[in-house]
């Protein structure tokens, strides 16, 4: 995601603007994706960005000029990684403590920032807009995706990016669960995903499948990388991705370790150390 730009809030339908959470990045690209929903003035907040100073300025501007609001509703997170609930505190601070609907996860939820829990399939009602949330475990263990059932959209999240991959975290992430939510989101009827990461999407099934066939591609990669007797991570690292620079290949190496992994929950690979084998 490297290279592209976002404007700093627009509106995208009439239920939906976006604000810029103003955290670029190699992982975030532009910065993560909040978003205003509603047709109402106290639209509700859909994420709240990684807490940079100058993103409560920003949220202003785009509640005057795309909602004719000066205050946000209820805020509703993704999930708890620090570039999506970021900006909470902040966001309290400037306009009182207003709910923070989430999915619990206790070992990264801000005791300090407290929270009104909602179920995996909670569906939450606001002016003009209904959002069902949709359980997609795999990047993060308490991530939720959004349905706008009036749009036929989906908030994604971490989960389909605008641009690039997601990343699966070496200690929270399941290759496994991640791939199970992105089929069953295949299930869905969509028109538009609005991603936290990058530009709206406007061919949804076709990025979706595009996704799934990348990780079931890696897989047979590492997979055979392994039959060839390579070993370590690195090793394999420096099979697969001729065409990344070294300096991304530490990056690289948190691919192949949860493709690893999920092979190993398959039965597929053993692991000794920090050697892997295959099975038998």
């Amino acid at each position: 995601m490297i290279g592209l730009s976002l404007p700093d809030h627009a509106r995208l339908s009439r239920r939906v603007a976006t604000v810029l959470g103003q955290n670029p990045g190699p992982f975030t690209g532009p910065g993560t994706n909040t978003y205003l929903v509603g047709t109402g003035r106290r639209p509700i907040l859909l994420d709240t960005g990684q807490g940079v100073a100058v993103y409560p300025e920003k949220l202003a501007e785009a509640l005057g000029a795309l909602c004719d609001s000066d205050s946000p509703g209820d805020i509703v997170l993704t999930h708890a990684h620090p570039d999506h609930i970021g900006g909470v505190a902040q966001v309290r601070a400037r306009y009182g403590m207003l709910r923070v609907l989430k999915l619990p996860w206790p070992e990264k939820d801000a005791p300090g920032d407290p929270i009104t829990p909602i179920a995996r399939d909670a569906i939450i009602h606001d002016e003009g807009v209904t959002l069902e949330a949709v359980f997609t475990p795999g990047h993060a263990p308490d991530h939720l995706c959004y349905y706008l059932r009036e749009e036929k959209a989906l908030f994604t999240g971490d989960v389909v990016l605008g641009a690039g991959t997601t990343v699966i975290p070496d200690e929270t992430g399941d290759l496994g669960q991640y791939l199970d939510s992105l089929r069953r989101l295949l299930a869905l009827e969509l028109e538009t995903i609005y991603p936290a990461h990058g530009p709206v999407i406007c061919n949804p099934k076709e990025k979706i499948r595009e996704y799934i066939a990348h990780r079931e591609l890696r897989e047979q990669q590492v997979l055979a990388a392994v039959a060839d007797g390579l070993e370590q991570v690195m090793k394999i690292v420096e099979r697969i991705y001729v065409d990344v620079p070294k300096h991304l290949h530490q990056a690289a190496a948190n691919s192949v370790r949860s493709h690893l992994k999920k092979l190993r929950n398959d039965g597929r690979v053993v692991q000794s150390g920090e050697s892997w084998t295959l099975t038998g």
